[in-house]
């Protein structure tokens, strides 16, 4: 279907030239961008510190709205729901769901993280650092959406930074 797509639309083939073009907008746009995130060891940086007190205060302007997991390329948290209707038919979806709704991971009616700081923690240790030993690499894309449409502020590159400043002290 994509080949289909791309065959009805109109171009021409690649040129050196074009290349050099696209590569001097990802250096211009690399060089303006705003916001950087250290990733030296940030998988040992947040698995290390899970317990840190910086989750709790994380979590005391976290709203839990999962705006940054609704905007995120990478989220695919979902959930399975049993819909039933009048007729007596019976269907199990999937459901795009976020890890910081309430009813996300409940077990016999319980949540297992029921703290805006377990949520956040797991959150960023996923996108992080876990995702690196699911798939290989980051799941961040540096795309800044989930700073963007926090109404707290919050910004996950400033968190890293702040957790890893606060490490550091402590470690010394």
């Amino acid at each position: 279907a994509g080949e289909a797509i791309l065959e009805s639309v109109e171009g021409r083939p690649l040129e050196k030239a074009d290349r050099f073009r696209v590569d001097a907008i990802v250096q211009n746009t690399a060089a303006n961008m705003g916001r950087q995130l250290e990733t030296d060891d940030i998988y040992g940086l947040l698995t290390s510190n899970l317990e840190h007190e910086h989750w709790f205060d994380i979590a005391s302007r976290c709203l839990s709205c999962a705006n940054c997991t609704l905007v995120c390329p990478t989220c695919f948290c979902s959930t399975v729901e049993d819909v039933s209707d009048l007729k007596g038919t019976a269907s199990r979806q999937r459901r795009w769901d976020s890890c910081f709704t309430s009813e996300f991971t409940n077990l016999h009616n319980h949540p297992v993280r029921s703290t805006t700081a377990a949520k956040y923690r797991q959150w960023m240790t996923h996108k992080l650092a876990y995702w690196h030993d699911q798939f290989g690499s980051s799941g961040c894309v540096g795309c800044g959406r989930c700073i963007t449409w926090c109404p707290a502020g919050i910004d996950i590159t400033k968190e890293v930074a702040q957790l890893r400043d606060k490490t550091e002290v402590a470690a010394t």
